[in-house]
Order: structure tokens, then sequence, then C-alpha cells
């Protein structure tokens, strides 16, 4: 029984892993592989998101570094791409390529084999911006060979023999942004490149759109090639249209002794390019007393100013005051009728209690008569006693034996 059950594993492995294919990518063009359910031995698909793809390479977790996986909702396909570098020039590549069915998960293996040929990177590249499309239609070998047909027909017959396409990433992995309706097409970068020198046309076109280079983009406007590009179906951003190239002809760059004087230019422009650091005592010195005298002084001033605002402002509200609950007891008086007994005429006398000199005035009445609480008042030829208001009730307080304390 443990016999039948390894036997059953061991066919199951055979069946799940597919037998390796073999690809081959050249240094300084684009590598493009479109990853489906086919390359499985997957034919019926029943939902359009049915399977996923999981690339490595082989005995690692990752891609190699010049080389990007994507997947398409809109072809239902995964997708690698990407430009093999100089270094990595006469390698054997191995990828692991997982896919999952999700619709009752089951996973299938196959092995991806690729070796990367030695090419000289072309000297000359036409980089732009398509608006139109997105990355995965550059997929497409037909409208790829319809952009190679523009430059080797029209704008840069020379290139016919070796156009080809150098590079290929999505705006918005370069930077753009995404565009405001999810309809949009979010554009593309491509560079197509050749040994051949730009033709004239292509100079004309390169000064024609040079003044739109200080511009982010400028999908409005048009050129002396504009319907050349539409008529195939693209449309391209001229603000991002640039053109990168050696003077000097193909043959004399990789034919003869010119080609070691390139390569020592290119290296004194590297280190040209490499950022130096300063010395520490050349780094500028910052003089904080300024500064925190600049952040305390002027704070410092204004809260003052307001401080001494506010305080003027209660001392004013407080003597008001003062004055106003003074003015009551100060012009406290007591009006005193009296009659002349020669004229019987009614005279009215106002009279102070709190007048120290109405006080003094009736000292000697007070002290000999102690009990009496009838002040004599002048008035005129006759005197008259009057009864002054009683003073406020003040309530005291009474003790054990309430006697008031």
């Amino acid at each position: 029984m443990k016999f039948l059950s390894f036997i059953v594993s061991v066919l199951a492995l055979i069946y799940n892993e597919v037998e390796a294919i073999k690809l081959q990518a050249n240094v300084g063009e684009l590598f493009t592989y479109k990853i489906e359910p086919q390359l499985f031995n997957w034919t019926h698909q029943v939902i359009s998101q049915q399977f996923r793809y999981r690339p490595t390479l082989r005995s690692y977790p990752d891609l190699p570094s010049w080389m990007r996986y994507m997947y398409s909702h809109e072809y239902h396909a995964g997708f690698l791409y990407g430009t093999p570098p100089e270094s990595a020039a006469g390698k054997d590549l191995s990828l692991d390529v997982v896919a999952l069915n999700r619709q009752n998960y089951e996973t299938r293996n196959v092995v991806v084999s690729m070796f990367v040929a030695r090419k000289f990177p072309t000297p000359n590249v036409v980089q732009m911006k398509i608006n139109n499309l997105n990355w995965v239609h550059l997929m497409d070998p037909g409208r790829v060979e319809n952009l190679r047909n523009i430059f080797r027909n029209d704008l840069w017959p020379n290139s016919r023999e070796d156009l080809s396409v150098v590079f290929m990433e999505s705006a918005v992995n370069m930077g753009g942004r995404l565009p405001l309706r999810p309809q949009q097409r979010e554009g593309v970068i491509v560079h197509v490149g050749s040994f051949a020198q730009f033709s004239p046309r292509l100079m004309e076109l390169q000064e024609e759109v040079r003044p739109l280079y200080k511009l982010p983009s400028c999908t409005y406007k048009r050129t002396s090639v504009q319907k050349i590009f539409e008529n195939v179906g693209f449309k391209l951003d001229w603000c991002a249209f640039r053109m990168v190239g050696m003077e000097s002809p193909t043959e004399i760059l990789f034919h003869s002794g010119k080609q070691s004087e390139q390569q020592v230019t290119e290296d004194q422009r590297q280190q040209e390019d490499r950022w130096i650091g300063i010395a520490r005592e050349d780094v500028p010195v910052r003089n904080y007393i300024d500064e925190f005298a600049f952040a305390f002084a002027i704070p410092g001033m204004i809260f003052a100013i307001l401080i001494g605002m506010l305080s003027a402002v209660l001392c004013f509200q407080h003597n008001k005051f003062s004055s106003n609950s003074d003015y009551p007891m100060a012009s406290t008086v007591q009006m005193v009728q009296c009659s002349d007994t020669k004229s019987n005429q009614p005279i009215t006398t106002l009279k102070s209690l709190k007048d120290p000199n109405f006080l003094l005035d009736n000292i000697s009445m007070r002290s000999q008569s102690p009990n009496n609480s009838f002040y004599q008042l002048d008035c005129g030829n006759s005197s008259i006693y009057a009864r002054p208001k009683p003073p406020p009730y003040k309530g005291g307080t009474l003790g054990r034996n309430g006697v008031d304390i």
C-alpha cells in the first residue's frame, strides 16, 4: 500500500512539472515573454481571474534585477519583460514559474531556461512617451512592428537593418500620475535604438520639439509628423521626445581605435557626475546666540507690552470702582427744615452727618447731655434739635447665657 502511494505521488510530480522551455535574450534589447494557461496544459478557463502565476529565479525568491513581472487583467495573462545589461551577457538563467488554479487550488510548475547573448548596445536611441497605450499593449508584436515601421520607412531609414526596442516601461512606474478616469490609458515609455546615425528629418524634429522640454507634459502640441503616428494608432507626448546618441559614425565607433577613447571619455564623465562630500571645516557654522535672541527678544517685548496695557486697564477700572464706592458715603447728607421765629418762613438747611465740623460744633452739647441723642442745629436766629438717622444694624453673637457679646 505504501509503495502504491509513493508511485502515485511520483506520477503527480511528473505530471505537474512541465518540460523546461528554452529562451534567448540579447543585451540591450527588450525581452518579453507571455505566461498563459496553455503553458501549463490548462485549456479551460471558467472565470476571468482563474489563474495566478509567480515567477522566480530557480532556488531564489525573486527575479533578476533587470527583469520585471506584471499581470494584466485585460489579457488575463502574466508578462515577463526587461532589458538585459552588459553584466548579464553570456549567462544562463533558470526561472521557476508556479501557476495556481483558483477554482480547484491546483498548482503546476514550469522551468524556463534563458540564455543572455552578448551584443553591443545601440549608441543612438530615440526616447518617447505614448499616451494612448498601456505597457501591456506593447507586448503585441504587431503593434511593436508598426512602431518600428514608422522609423524605418519615414523618420529613420538608415535604421532599417538593426532598429529594435531597447526599453519599455509603464509611465506610472516611471513616476507618472494615474489618469483621473480609469478608462483612460496610463501611458508607456518606449526607447528604440540603432547603430545608424540620426536622419536629417529626425534632427529637424528634435529642433522642433526642443522648446517644449521645459514643460512636464504637452498632449495638446502637434508637430509636422503627427499624422504619421496617429495613422497607426499612436499619440505621443512631444515634451518627452528625446534623441540620445553619438555624433561619430558607427563604423568608426566600433571598428577603430576611437572606441577606447570614447570609453575613456565616458569614464571621465561618470567620475564628474559623482557626488563628492565636503570637508568638516568647510561646513558653515550656525550662530545660535543670534537665533535665540531673535526667537525670544521679539516675543518677550510683545508680551511685556501686552502686560503693561492690561495692567493699566485694570488699574483704571479699580480707581473707577473705588471712586464710585466712596461717593455715597461722602455725600450722605440730612435735610433739616428750620423756621425763623421773626419772619415765620421755613428755611431749609443741608447738613452732612459725617462732616467733621458738624461733629465738632456739637461736642459741647453732647458732653453736656450724653444721654440725649438730639443735635442742636443753628438755623439763623433760632436753633432746633434734630435726631439723625440711626446707624445700620449689625447683628451680634449670643453667648451661652444669651448675653450679647
